[in-house]
Order: structure tokens, then sequence, then C-alpha cells
């Protein structure tokens, strides 16, 4: 006998298994079975929002500090434009300022 409104899914394109005790994923919300719940096993896009690692500038390993759902890779490159005090990122930082009045004449 078949109960068509039990269980959900899987979210993950190669299972699909009807399961009758679905989860949600936390962060990306999508529904999954147990084999695929886990960030690693569903290659989650969203599981930044929930990681908590610090990431370190790879120039001068300062960590930088990043508000929960900010995305790592994108404040690392600021801080690394801005404020990062290794000999590559401050040549850049000077290259980049002489050219910029040239640009604009």
């Amino acid at each position: 006998m078949e109960f068509p409104d039990l269980g959900e899914h899987c979210s993950e394109k190669s299972c699909k298994r009807l399961d009758f005790l679905p989860m949600k994923c936390d962060a990306c919300e999508d529904i999954f079975c147990k084999d695929h719940i886990t960030y690693a096993n569903h290659k989650c896009t969203s599981s930044y929002k929930k990681d908590i690692q610090v990431p370190v500038c790879p120039l001068c390993n300062t960590p930088i500090p990043i508000r929960r759902g900010e995305m790592p890779d994108i404040k690392v490159g600021e801080h690394i434009d801005r404020d990062c005090k290794s000999d590559p990122a401050q040549r850049k930082r000077k290259v980049g300022g002489a050219l910029g009045p040239c640009l604009m004449e």
C-alpha cells in the first residue's frame, strides 16, 4: 500500500530518495535524506552562513573579522585592498594609486 502524501524526496540530484523522516538544511533550507543532510554531502552553497571560522589573510596572517552571513572571501579581498600591511598588498595599492589620476585625465 502506498502513501503518496507521506515523506519528501531528497533534494540531492543524485539521490531523490523518498524519505519518511526528511530533514531541512538549516543553511539552504532544502530537504535531504539522512545521507545528504550534512553540508559537505550536499555541497551546500549556503554553509558559509552557519560556518563560524575566522578567515586569515594569506599575505599578513591577520585574522579578518566577519559578521555571520558575510562571505569570507570578499572580506579578505577587501582587507588586502585596504588594510593589509604586507609588502605585496602595499605595492599593489601604490601602483593602483599612481595610475588612478592618469586614467581620469
